[in-house]
């Protein structure tokens, strides 16, 4: 039946900020339930874009402790913002030593093959690391190692069922949440585009269907 697809949307959250909820929204939302995220778990994310920072946002209302695997410390001041407690430099290698064996989950939102093996030491006893953000292989970037010797796993989700989106709405309404977006015109795409391409936009693009107009 279509009824079986349709989400209700509460008036509380904006609506130019909604349609991203169904993407970047649920993609992470739906490992952070799976893994029982709450109150006094310590989560990291790796990567601060359109998907890491709904992961900061999220597991910061669940009641984690959030901190963020960054490249460039020049993230660190929006990672705060939106919740991270801390940020880890994820090229400094003291600075990973610092929090090795600390965290239950790390989701990781890179959206192409890189090393995983620096962040893999970071876990906690049973902890994963989940992939959200690359869609096909990953290229020699395992150890078994750190694996091994603290029962570690390394998973992959992406996007979630209606029913469990509708529970991520209603989280998020409850919550205040909504992705960071910049509104453009229709007539803009192409600017749009080859500003994502240079990841100059904070955190999403939403196209104004009102701009299609005459």
């Amino acid at each position: 039946m279509s009824e079986d697809f349709v989400l209700k949307v509460s008036e509380k959250l904006e609506t130019k900020a909604v349609a991203p909820l169904l993407c970047a929204g649920i993609t992470t939302y739906s490992p952070l339930r799976h893994w029982n995220v709450k109150a006094g778990s310590k989560v990291a994310v790796v990567g601060l874009g359109g998907l890491g920072h709904m992961a900061v946002k999220l597991a910061k209302a669940m009641g984690a402790e959030v901190t963020l695997f960054t490249r460039s410390l020049g993230k660190a001041d929006d990672a705060y913002r939106l919740g991270a407690s801390r940020v880890v430099l994820s090229t400094d290698e003291g600075q990973m030593k610092e929090v090795a064996n600390t965290f239950d989950l790390i989701i990781d939102t890179v959206p192409y093959t890189h090393d995983l093996k620096p962040h893999m030491p970071t876990l906690a006893l049973d902890g994963t690391l989940v992939l959200v953000g690359l869609v096909g292989e990953l290229k020699e970037t395992i150890n078994t190692v750190p694996m091994i010797v603290c029962r570690r796993s390394i998973s992959a989700s992406v996007i979630g069922g209606i029913k469990e989106t509708q529970e991520m709405l209603d989280f998020c309404a409850k919550h205040n949440i909504v992705p960071d977006v910049e509104m453009i015109d229709m007539q803009n795409i192409n600017d749009a585009y080859e500003r994502m391409l240079k990841s100059d936009v904070k955190y999403r693009f939403v196209i104004d269907i009102g701009s299609l107009k005459g």
